[in-house]
């Protein structure tokens, strides 16, 4: 079973990559679509490995809610 934390920087780093060819591209292209798919595969293999949702996506409680 691979390392961890290394599962949970593989997909920040894959959804970095999705949202910079989202910007760059738009969502409609063919390169970003397949980064976007690229994101949630490696967010739902860090989740199968027993991560949850914010261990990945950090929250900014400064514009809570709260």
């Amino acid at each position: 079973m691979p390392d961890i934390p290394s599962l949970i920087s593989a997909a920040r780093a894959a959804q970095h990559r999705a949202a910079r060819a989202a910007l760059a591209r738009g969502l409609r292209h063919p390169a970003t679509r397949v980064l976007l798919a690229s994101a949630a595969m490696a967010a739902a293999t860090a989740y199968q490995a027993g991560h949850r949702v914010r261990d990945i996506h950090h929250h900014d409680w400064r514009f809570s809610d709260k």
